[in-house]
């Protein structure tokens, strides 16, 4: 097991050796330890301790999470108490990490505070071998030493499970004929919420569906706790992405885990409230009284039972995980395309989706930091390739669908998420925006470098922010089925109040994107609204973590998919 060490502490004792304190923690099938190290001239303190905080989601607010035990007369503690923490690489996970001394002081007073240091989860994740060191700060005219942090994976987060189910007599939802129905997985959360983890096939025409047998990684589906609540729903595909809802039920790893041995049949429904006379007839799905005159209270609730579905088989077996390439040197190459398309509206007007006024960023420079922000951890060198499309640029004024946002066609990167946002503010100050929307250009041109390295030590991430519906669909279809062998992911965000109907289509969740009588041969496409996680309150940060949260989700099994079918296993970390 890991463990950690803060070395030379900041000295405040006159006759002790500091007695610093140190972590390990697990997290999401990741174990961690941590070391530190300080150094300062004189003597010591008598004792310390390592307190680790959580920054609250989307807020301002620390939380403790737990410390280590204090030990006593060193400057360089190896610790041994380990933080458990579960680790999402779709969330920005701060972290923060305060020594104190420990024992009989009073822990925390400004006097023997011994610095602290501020880190994210996937920093640690994303560095050499899960090992990250940091500098110790904060206390004024002193230098507090470091803090290095290492991260290992636990075993049980490697399983990975393959289920196949069915279901019998769901409800007709299709006027003309019967069901196309399909099954949303979601894991529960800590707070309440729920997160999509998988979804199935459509299976066309039919109220007792088969589905394809199909894997998920233990961690996605319950996050190796296997209490946790899975809900699963159960839905009618509509082409135009307004799918009508069948039912749903709950169950959990544990018990999924049972069809091992036998069939596990689940009853399929959801409830309504109910008073006399109501629901409706002829209504579908039934409505309440209430929703009709909403000054009758409803007290009862009935349940609407609209078929079931059967697991008929379930296995688990062991498997690479994500963080075994990310470890083993896989680098996550994020790349960046922002529409400059007219349909945004005059920069220059608060109507544009490009304005960002002195007290709030646009919903695309927004978009851009909620994914970039986190990607950047995975990625050393954190130059980011970003460009522009659907503009006339400078100097003759043609019309570019790949232009650099720096305006260095031989070096189109910027220097982190930040040189991204400065190079489009700056874009939009010297281009004219234009049109038509088309993508293809970019995903070939990312593809084109995501095809010189395919070992498995670079994964490309394309983000593509957008407002409006693209005008090169054909051309966009057979980019990404040709790109879907590469070793890359393709995130689009859709900003403003325009219908995205066809993103639903490069989306292959549900249907398996296609061009020419060719079939995609992985799913790498995940788009979602920008509208649909802005929160009511206007909070930004809160907004930011919602989108990343959903367009990031995706990522890691897709780059799993590609390892798998090219039989690429992660690299040995060097030896310490």
């Amino acid at each position: 097991m890991p463990g950690s060490s803060p070395r030379n502490l900041l000295d405040v004792d006159t006759f002790s050796k500091s007695d610093p304190g140190g972590w390990q923690s697990r997290a999401g099938g990741m174990t961690w330890h941590r070391h530190g190290t300080a150094r300062q001239p004189g003597s010591a303190p008598l004792s310390a301790v390592v307190v680790l905080f959580v920054q609250v989601s989307g807020s301002s607010e620390w939380k403790e999470f737990g410390r280590t035990e204090v030990i006593d007369n060193t400057l360089n503690p190896d610790f041994v108490r380990k933080f458990v923490l579960d680790y999402y690489f779709e969330e920005k996970q701060n972290l923060r990490f305060d020594v104190s001394p420990g024992s009989h002081r009073v822990l925390f007073g400004a006097q023997d505070f011994l610095g602290q240091a501020f880190v994210a989860l996937g920093e640690v994740i994303g560095s050499q071998r899960g090992r990250l060191e940091r500098p110790l700060t904060g206390v004024p005219g002193k230098r507090c030493g470091t803090i290095l942090l290492l991260a290992e994976e636990l075993s049980n987060c490697r399983d990975i499970v393959t289920m196949q189910l069915c279901a019998n007599k769901l409800d007709k939802k299709d006027f003309f004929g019967k069901s196309d129905p399909f099954l949303v997985f979601y894991r529960s959360n800590e707070d309440g919420t729920f997160t999509i983890c998988h979804k199935t096939e459509v299976v066309k025409n039919t109220l007792n569906p088969v589905w394809q047998p199909f894997t998920i990684p233990v961690r996605a589906l319950c996050n190796g706790d296997y209490d946790r609540t899975v809900k699963i729903d159960v839905y009618d595909w509509d082409r135009d992405g307004s799918h009508d809802f069948i039912g749903e039920f709950a169950t959990s790893y544990r018990e999924l885990s049972r069809a091992q041995s036998q069939f596990t049949v689940y009853e399929v429904g959801w409830w309504v409230k109910v008073r006399a006379g109501c629901p409706p007839r002829g209504t579908d799905p039934p409505l309440c009284l209430q929703v009709l005159n909403p000054r009758k209270k409803c007290k009862k609730k009935k349940y609407v039972n609209s078929g079931t579905v059967t697991l008929l088989s379930f296995s688990v077996e062991s498997e690479f995980t994500f963080v075994d390439y990310i470890r083993g040197g896989t680098q996550l190459n994020f790349t960046v395309a922002i529409d400059f398309t007219a349909s945004n509206g005059l920069p220059s007007q608060p109507t544009s989706l490009h304005y960002a006024s002195p007290y709030q960023l646009s919903a695309y420079a927004l978009a851009l930091k909620a994914v970039g922000e986190i990607i950047q951890d995975y990625d050393s060198d954190k130059l980011f390739p970003a460009y522009g499309f659907g503009a006339k640029v400078p100097p003759d004024g043609k019309i570019s669908h790949q232009f650099p946002l720096n305006n260095n066609v031989e070096n189109p990167s910027c220097a982190g998420i930040e040189g991204v946002l400065e190079s489009y503010l700056q874009s939009l100050r010297t281009v004219q925006l234009y049109g038509p929307t088309n993508f293809a250009p970019v995903i070939n041109q990312v593809a084109g470098t995501a095809a010189q390295v395919t070992d498995g030590s670079q994964y490309h991430v394309l983000l593509i922010i957008t407002d409006g519906v693209i005008s090169d669909m054909l051309q966009t279809k057979e980019a990404i089925v040709t790109a879907s062998s590469l070793p890359m992911s393709i995130i689009i965000v859709g900003v403003g109040p325009a219908e995205f109907e066809a993103m639903e289509e490069l989306d292959g969740d549900e249907v398996r994107l296609s061009s020419r009588g060719r079939y995609a041969e992985r799913d790498i496409v995940q788009f979602v609204p920008f509208r649909d996680y802005v929160d009511d309150s206007g909070n930004q940060v809160l907004s930011m973590a919602r989108l990343a949260k959903d367009v990031l989700a995706e990522i890691p099994e897709q780059l799993l998919s590609y390892m798998k079918t090219r039989d690429i296993k992660p690299r040995q970390a060097d030896p310490e």
